[in-house]
């Protein structure tokens, strides 16, 4: 349920209708185009879950794998919401982890766009990388940074 379906003007029947029509005009992803991965299971099965919606025909692509073990990115369009700390607590370094995502991004993703989400602005110098740009996000009451990487 959406938040606007509690309002005292919302129409459930129009809105069925909105829903009936914008399923009729859904584009198919096509294969090989998006996938993801997670080193959490349980991360993983939500973004299954999640992708079940928006692509029934599965071509989506969700694993479950470490960053580092991903293979060439070249060309690439690159979304990540790295850990920063928050549900694995305070007490862990991450600067050792965001230098290795730099030197990732630097060795084995040439000719890519990275956006890196950070929940923990203090991170975004450990990634040694120069910033395209940096836009203020705020997720889950975090006021973090996007970071568009550029990379050649």
């Amino acid at each position: 349920m959406f938040g606007f379906e509690k309002l005292p003007d919302f129409d459930a029947n129009l809105w069925k209708e909105v829903v009936r029509e914008g399923k009729k005009n859904v584009i198919p992803v096509a294969p090989g185009m998006i996938a993801g991965s997670d080193i959490a299971f349980d991360a993983v099965e939500i973004a299954r879950r999640n992708c079940d919606v928006i692509d029934p025909g599965h071509r989506i692509r969700i694993e479950q794998r470490d960053i580092f073990a991903l293979d060439d990115l070249r060309g690439k369009i690159i979304v990540c919401n790295p850990p920063y700390g928050i549900r694995m607590g305070k007490t862990v370094d991450l600067n050792e982890f965001y230098g290795q995502l730099g030197d990732f991004f630097k060795q084995r993703c040439p000719g890519s766009t990275a956006y890196v989400y950070f929940g923990e602005r203090e991170y975004i110098k450990k990634v040694g990388l120069k910033p395209s740009w940096k836009k203020e996000l705020s997720n889950g009451g975090l006021d973090g940074r996007l970071v568009k990487y550029e990379l050649y």
